[in-house]
């Protein structure tokens, strides 16, 4: 069977999988605030798209995972050989599977800690607290800028 035919409905569906993998790996250290925009306590019970983000995190990584994983090999079946001949593609495959490592071994252990910790009335519990959460902010920053760059290779396909 060729799955050339296939190959535009593979790279979609590849990529929504691979970005709803590591999304709320990504955005959950951004909704960890203390205080909202008018300098009130945040309310501990979380919203929708936290309660979301949480759910698709500790309930879908490994399904998703998967399926991320048979698409990605049924696109490396459909093109054959040709993707060792596109440098851009591996050096992408390459930060792809960084950002996944990042999100799995550093971002999301991170997190879980985070949402653990008891509400800190003391002020020093609060500044770990904060301190904790701007850590995961600039990891997500890095594996943001680390998507964008992946997007960026996708798009521009850079050759030699």
């Amino acid at each position: 069977m060729n799955l050339g035919v296939f190959l535009p409905l593979l790279v979609a569906t590849h990529v929504l999988l691979a970005i709803s993998l590591f999304l709320p790996a990504l955005l959950l250290p951004f909704t960890l605030r203390t205080r909202t925009r008018d300098g009130e306590p945040v309310r501990p019970e979380a919203g929708r798209f936290v309660s979301g983000l949480l759910w698709l995190e500790s309930n879908g990584t490994l399904a998703i995972g998967a399926a991320v994983a048979v698409t990605g090999i049924a696109m490396l079946a459909a093109l054959g050989w040709a993707f060792i001949s596109q440098p851009w593609l591996m050096v992408a495959l390459c930060i792809y599977a960084a950002v996944l490592l990042a999100a799995v071994f550093v971002q999301r252990p991170g997190v879980r800690r985070l949402l653990r910790l008891p509400a800190a009335s003391d002020p020093a519990g609060q500044e770990r607290w904060r301190a904790g959460a701007r850590k995961q902010r600039y990891v997500s920053y890095l594996m943001a800028g680390a998507v964008g760059l992946i997007g960026w290779l996708m798009m521009a396909k850079p050759g030699p």
